[in-house]
């Protein structure tokens, strides 16, 4: 079997239609759309906030002593509830979705999560923490289903991959806020040292309840409701300074009309079973499924939620200690994943998911070597360079499977089966999460620095599969990027459809240099 091609790096479809001019730094209304855009990108740091904070409460003997030092099976449900609590709302989440928008749909889930928090903060047993924490992953599903869709049908064109990539890359800016939050807390000497973290968990959806009903909803979701004038508004507003005549504006417009025709003609059942119905969307949910498993058994699921336990076997157990590295890795896994957000449309996907499992295989053999020095012969230096190598394979693991992740699954899905399959792509994650943080610690516990070769061989493995068959996507619209998969007759189509955008286009040019002329002899 051949690899899968790589797309050639051809001129963007809309490039000759861009005005250089419009900048996110110098056009108001670029400005205003990337702000609220920054409010659903918020919607990924509650989720990170909650995988950092349990890490850091587990290091807090203040919580511990509150819950009476919970240990294996309770610890594993202690972090993996707020998963099955997303599991719970997983059937509902595309239906609102699709069925009330984007918008509505990340206030819904905004609303629970406040809620949530706040009980949390509260609690005054196990039970009611674990409670608390099945509804914030109850809740966060519905921001997370909506909240990703929105960002990328909403960007400014030239920004769309950066600014999708940035969602699950600020999954770190929760992690960061907690575990600076649980290190500065630790010397609280009272319950306060782990209900605060739990309260600031609850400051995105907070500002989410407030603020997100006044953003704009998705062009694609209105046209797709038949409420083509709001579309072509919002698209103009945001994307021409309010020009509805912008051939940008235009052209985005037409080839969203020709998309969702398309899927409506050819790919009209938008039912589960559509998934997996022709072999584009076969394709697609293969690539998605697989995404999904390895972003969470690419060994990061050890020091996501037991670093501690980690830090444990190498020798280092002091809280203090173990809350500081904690802290500092999760600001240089930012910075690697901020910056490969904004090398997507340079490198390409496909480079930086080979790159990423290459490196990560690399590292996570050497960790486990060094681990199993330590574990052999007790050297300090050998549990030293385990952290060394944990860092390096963060790097490694954020240049792909932090940015890409998101916001290359929606932007291969057409729009008919976008929340759905952006949904399956979110159970797949929780179902793996579950596993991890049950398996994990036991095989922790039992096989010590020899688990870690299990990681090391499955690494191979996923760098195998993204070799065959991972496609690269640059330098393409949504819609061309979706419909890649699809095969050349519906690429054909959304061309097409886009074409009627340079005639009306070309019209309306000639009609005004003629409008023009007259006026001049006038």
């Amino acid at each position: 079997m051949a690899p899968a091609a790589a797309v050639s790096d051809q001129e963007h479809s809309f490039a000759h239609l861009i005005d250089q001019r419009r900048k996110w730094y110098n056009n108001k209304r670029i400005i205003t759309l990337n702000a609220w855009i920054v409010l659903l990108l918020i919607t990924s740091s509650t989720n990170g906030y909650d995988g950092s904070m349990m890490n850091g409460l587990q290091s807090l003997p203040q919580w511990e002593n509150a819950f009476d030092n919970p240990s294996g099976g309770k610890l594993g449900l202690l972090n993996a509830i707020q998963n099955i609590g997303s599991l719970a709302s997983y059937p509902f989440a595309p239906y609102m979705s699709d069925g009330i928008g984007r918008r509505r749909t990340v206030f819904f889930g905004a609303t629970i999560m406040c809620v949530a928090t706040a009980i949390q903060t509260a609690s005054q047993s196990v039970g009611m923490f674990i409670g608390a924490r099945f509804l914030i992953g109850f809740g966060l599903t519905f921001a997370a289903n909506a909240a990703p869709m929105l960002v990328t049908e909403i960007s400014y064109p030239t920004y769309r991959a950066p600014l999708t990539s940035l969602y699950n890359s600020l999954w770190y800016s929760g992690s960061i806020v907690a575990a600076w939050t649980t290190y500065g807390t630790f010397k609280i000497n009272s319950t306060w040292a782990w209900r605060l973290p739990s309260l600031l968990q609850g400051i995105p959806s907070i500002l989410q309840f407030a603020l997100v009903l006044f953003a704009p909803e998705s062009p694609r979701w209105l046209i797709k409701k038949g409420r083509d004038v709001e579309a072509l508004k919002t698209l103009a507003y945001y994307h021409a300074d309010g020009d509805e005549q912008d051939p940008l504006v235009l052209y985005e417009f037409n080839e969203i009309k020709a998309a969702i025709e398309y899927d409506r003609t050819v790919a009209a059942n938008t039912g589960w079973k559509s998934l997996i119905a022709t072999p584009g969307n076969r394709k697609r949910m293969r690539i998605i499924v697989a995404l999904a498993f390895f972003s969470q058994w690419s060994g990061n699921g050890l020091v996501s939620y037991y670093l501690n336990k980690v830090f444990d076997q190498i020798g280092i157990t002091g809280s203090g200690t173990q809350l500081l590295i904690n802290g500092i890795l999760q600001i240089w896994n930012l910075g690697w994943a901020v910056f490969a957000s904004f090398m997507v449309n340079k490198l390409g996907r496909r480079f930086l998911f080979l790159v990423s499992a290459a490196l990560m295989t690399l590292f996570y053999m050497a960790q486990a070597i060094c681990f199993a020095e330590y574990a052999e012969h007790g050297n300090p230096a050998s549990g030293h360079a385990v952290i060394a190598f944990i860092f390096l394979f963060y790097a490694a693991y954020d240049v792909a499977f932090t940015p890409l992740i998101v916001s290359y699954t929606v932007e291969i899905l057409p729009y008919n089966i976008r929340a759905k399959g952006f949904n399956i792509f979110n159970l797949i994650i929780s179902l793996a999460l579950i596993f991890n943080q049950y398996v994990n610690p036991i095989a922790l516990d039992a096989l010590s620095w020899k688990y870690y070769l299990v990681y090391v061989c499955w690494l191979a493995v996923e760098f195998i599969f993204l070799w065959f068959f991972l496609i690269e996507t640059k330098n393409r619209t949504l819609e061309e990027t979706a419909a890649l998969f699809d095969g050349e007759e519906a690429l054909e189509q959304i061309a097409q459809g886009a074409e009627a955008t340079h005639e009306v286009y070309e019209h309306a040019s000639l009609e005004k240099q003629s409008d023009s002329g007259v006026d001049s002899k006038a």
